[in-house]
């Protein structure tokens, strides 16, 4: 059992170090120990390090370290890509030749689709223009959502690209571009997650989630099946074996062990998929969260931070003008937005904590300024509801504006009633 054991404990620290690495910057995790550790491993560590070079080296051998990590982790490469095109491919041919003898055909045909299907969505998520914005499309792209006058502000120009930056838009320092509503830079793909590969990204961790768990599962009941075989008073369950009698733990795991032994590629695979699969259902979960939600992981990290700024007393929000105002302010973005919605507060944070003056004409918005304490009293004007926000994500480009039903119900005041609702879910996002 000590060869399994240290597999375990290798893939299942491995894969405690990418949850760490991926999951302990999000804004629901700040304070918890997920994130402790990942200041202590990309933070405190390097730091730690960094200060023994300077004793021993004189500092000769971190800079090396950084320029490569800096590389390895923000630079555009594919290295990270086909170590998990090797992990799949790898895995499939250790796993393939002893269970497909032993598989029905039904189980083939589904094992089949879900073997190809990672691959497709991988392609796909990686080859696809994430949605740049160039000087040729990027009238289209400004049109794309509107501003919300919290998150973004009509005006903002890109430094590096020297163009407008339309709402929901971010420039990635890995591709060099501005990413139409950028989610992320995965590295995995290596490549942004932005408005028009977002539905592959979604559709590869779905495939991927469904074949660790078909694959680990099935591998167990392939097993499970054999060892039952030379040893019928085995159960899957230790307290269902010897006829619900029960055996020894040890006796149980020594039985486990004859089980992965003697069918090593299989059995290697099985462990490997069943302690990898939470993970991957888990960034799907999130993902799934944040359409949900009607936010990307970008927009998720400055909600975080203006839930900050409102617990110290420095946010204030007031009432966006109407629409025949809006034509005549040109700080407000043009009318041709296709969005069915349009925000009705301008929010902002001062430095001193005092309340903006009601006449300051640098500020958007009209009336009187009122103080901000929580994510609850301001709404996402992205999030139209589940179902819009999915259509957004899976059909890029979908024309909300000529959407009859959102008209209606923003006319009966279901909008409004909405985005009470959903603003009470940023905080979680």
């Amino acid at each position: 059992m000590g060869i399994i054991a240290t597999i375990a404990l290798v893939v299942l620290g491995i894969s405690f170090m990418v949850f760490v690495t991926f999951f302990g910057r999000l804004p629901a995790l700040r304070g918890t120990p997920i994130s402790w550790l990942h200041k202590v491993i990309w933070v405190h560590f390097p730091n730690f390090l960094k200060s023994i070079d300077r004793r021993i080296t004189g500092g000769r051998i971190a800079p090396a370290c950084s320029r490569f990590g800096n590389y390895m982790m923000h630079d555009r490469h594919p290295s990270v890509l086909i170590f998990f095109l090797l992990l799949l491919s790898i895995g499939e041919i250790l796993y393939l030749p002893t269970a497909w003898p032993q598989l029905t055909p039904f189980v083939k045909f589904t094992g089949t689709i879900s073997i190809i299907l990672p691959y497709i969505f991988l392609y796909l998520a990686a080859y696809t223009d994430p949605g740049y914005i160039t000087p040729s499309n990027h009238s289209s792209e400004m049109s794309r959502y509107p501003y919300d006058f919290t998150l973004f502000h009509p005006g903002t120009e890109c430094h590096t690209c020297h163009l407008l930056k339309p709402a929901r838009s971010k420039h990635c320092s890995v591709c060099k571009r501005c990413i139409a509503k950028n989610d992320h830079h995965c590295i995995f793909i290596n490549n942004c997650v932005g408005a028009n590969n977002h539905h592959w990204f979604i559709l590869l961790l779905f495939s991927t989630a469904v074949l660790t768990a078909y694959g680990g599962i099935l591998g167990v009941y392939l097993m499970a099946k054999k060892m039952n075989f030379f040893f019928p008073y085995w159960a899957l369950l230790p307290w269902n074996a010897n006829n619900g009698e029960g055996m020894p733990l040890r006796d149980w795991l020594v039985i486990w062990s004859w089980g992965f032994q003697n069918q090593v590629g299989m059995g290697a695979v099985t462990l490997l998929a069943g302690l990898t699969s939470p993970l991957v259902w888990g960034l799907l979960g999130y993902h799934m969260w944040l359409v949900y939600c009607g936010t990307t992981t970008n927009e998720s990290m400055k909600w975080s931070d203006w839930s900050y700024e409102m617990r110290e007393g420095f946010a204030f929000k007031r009432r966006m003008q109407d629409g025949n105002v809006r034509q005549k302010d040109l700080r407000i973005e043009p009318g041709w937005t296709r969005w069915p919605a349009e925000t009705e507060q301008v929010l902002v944070r001062t430095e001193n904590g005092q309340m903006p003056r009601e006449d300051d004409e640098t500020l958007p918005g009209y009336g009187p300024w009122e103080a901000v304490w929580g994510l609850k009293d301001v709404e996402n004007l992205y999030d139209i509801g589940l179902w819009d926000n999915l259509v957004d994500v899976m059909v890029p480009g979908y024309n909300f504006r000529d959407e009859p039903s959102a008209a209606s119900g923003r006319e009966r005041g279901g909008l409004k009633q909405r985005k009470k609702r959903r603003a009470k879910r940023i905080y979680l996002a």
